[in-house]
């Protein structure tokens, strides 16, 4: 996987548990508190504002921890 794919995996995972943590429906066993709902604002200004300046502080983390930027289209023998 490159920086874009972990972006996206992680950036999808937080949307997800933030409103699993944020949702009460009644029966949500993982309702913690409402307050948890700005996270997924937060996660979602960030890819927003990406899309306009192609900034993003996860993938300097990533980059910094090895993650490959692109694919290797040849492998090599």
């Amino acid at each position: 996987m490159i920086i874009t794919d972990w972006v996206h995996a992680i950036a999808g995972f937080f949307i997800l548990l933030s409103i699993a943590l944020g949702v009460d429906c009644g029966s949500n066993p993982f309702f913690v508190h409402k307050y948890f709902l700005f996270f997924t604002a937060f996660v979602g200004a960030n890819l927003f504002q990406y899309g306009f300046t192609k900034f993003c502080p996860l993938a300097f983390i990533l980059k910094a921890l090895g993650v490959p930027e692109t694919r290797s289209c040849c492998s090599k023998q």
